[in-house]
């Protein structure tokens, strides 16, 4: 499974490079408590003030159903794609827009993995002005956490739309993943339609069972699968 990490979601239109697969989950309980804050604070930066990260990534097929004509729906994403990386507390809160920093000089260099400068610029502003990292630093983790998480093989490029449920679609990532836990993620509906998976990592981007995050309820999902425009 190890081959279709982030590579899996390049040839879908996502992380330009396979990582290595998300680290195994320690055994006792203790380990999977969140912790706390390990980044040193960027000069001119608020420092962080927040658990843990949420990875949230898109299904692309669901978003386009409703935005053909985004830049996210010109056939190269049409699969996973990775809105953002957030920082979350453990009370289901979350801080947003600590400052006016500038964001990347260059975002057209996430766009293998992020469909739109504009997504870029306001994950920055709303979400990574919160970590205490500076752009390049933030955009960096994205990435690695994007690496992190491999991509199921049925969920790569799929030809056909399928129903499933929440359950089977937690249990397709925790086998590609050793070490994920169906309680370390989320998956995200509209209308019984597949949106998105997000994913619980700590600061050090290990799985983590997610706090307050919530996950779809319906009994069965369908997975729609791309359609050009």
């Amino acid at each position: 499974m190890a081959a279709f990490a982030c590579f899996a979601i390049l040839l879908a239109g996502g992380c330009q490079t396979p990582g290595p697969a998300a680290g195994p989950a320690a055994s006792d309980a203790s380990s999977r408590a969140v912790r706390s804050a390990v980044q040193h604070p960027a000069v001119g930066e608020p420092a962080p003030n927040f658990n843990y990260y949420l990875l949230a990534l898109s299904w692309s097929p669901e978003y386009c159903h409703g935005h053909p004509n985004s830049a996210q729906c010109d056939g190269s994403h049409p699969g996973f794609v990775v809105h953002g990386l957030w920082p979350q507390r453990n009370d289901g809160q979350w801080p947003s827009n600590c400052s006016n920093a500038p964001g990347l000089a260059d975002p057209g260099s996430m766009l293998d993995i992020m469909p739109s400068r504009r997504l870029i610029a306001h994950e920055w502003e709303k979400h990574g002005t919160c970590t205490g990292l500076s752009p390049q630093q933030y955009f960096a983790t994205v990435r690695r956490a994007c690496q992190s998480v491999h991509i199921p093989t049925a969920l790569v490029r799929p030809r056909t739309s399928r129903r499933v449920s929440a359950t089977a679609i937690k249990a397709m990532f925790t086998a590609a993943n050793p070490g994920l836990d169906p309680s370390d993620m989320a998956i995200t509906c509209h209308n019984r339609y597949l949106s998105g998976v997000e994913i619980c990592l700590t600061q050090g981007l290990q799985p983590i069972a997610c706090r307050s995050v919530r996950d779809c309820t319906a009994s069965s999902i369908t997975i729609p699968h791309f359609q050009p425009r």
